[in-house]
């Protein structure tokens, strides 16, 4: 009997261990889980008629994204997880975002974020997330950011952080968006 009850146990904690990793749905991590599981780009879709000819400020920005780094003598890689943040600094006007390309090492386009411009309200931050197993982007991965506003005031601060481990090492840094010229 008691021997049954063990066998019982380790065979019921089994099947528990194998069932709760069955429901490993790849989600994307731009989409925030929440009561209502919205897709916070979807949700900042202008749906308006936007008139942008009577916009006073429009930049381009570079952000550089390492997915990779280099460690040690023998040139390992360690993959990292970034964090790409666009945040409205103004107090009361909107920042528009007409693009958010994201671009390897080699220059190529690896992925198109938006579909459509995006309205950022005032005070607001939007985050994207380049997860630590893509690895396309490589060493000199970018991103290119177009945002637009009312006027001169509207300037964002874009900012990306990047985190990773190997071994007993943890590596975290960020970098900063830079305005491109035409």
């Amino acid at each position: 009997m008691i021997m049954n009850i063990r066998n019982m146990s380790v065979l019921l904690i089994a099947i528990m261990a194998v069932l709760s990793g069955c429901d490993q749905s790849a989600q994307d991590p731009n989409v925030l889980l929440s009561e209502h599981q919205k897709d916070p780009i979807k949700e900042l879709v202008i749906t308006s008629d936007v008139d942008h000819s009577q916009f006073g400020y429009k930049q381009t920005f570079y952000v550089p994204i390492y997915s990779d780094i280099y460690t040690d003598r023998d040139a390992r890689k360690v993959l990292l997880s970034a964090t790409l943040s666009v945040r409205n600094t103004t107090l009361k006007k909107s920042l528009y975002i007409n693009k958010i390309d994201y671009y390897d090492t080699d220059g190529a386009l690896v992925k198109s974020y938006l579909d459509k411009p995006i309205e950022l309200p005032a005070m607001a931050t939007l985050n994207y997330i380049v997860e630590k197993e893509e690895n396309k982007g490589g060493s000199g991965a970018n991103f290119i950011i177009e945002v637009e506003g009312i006027d001169e005031t509207v300037k964002p601060v874009i900012e990306a952080v990047m985190i990773g481990n190997f071994s007993n090492k943890g590596f975290a840094f960020s970098t900063e968006g830079t305005p491109v010229i035409h």
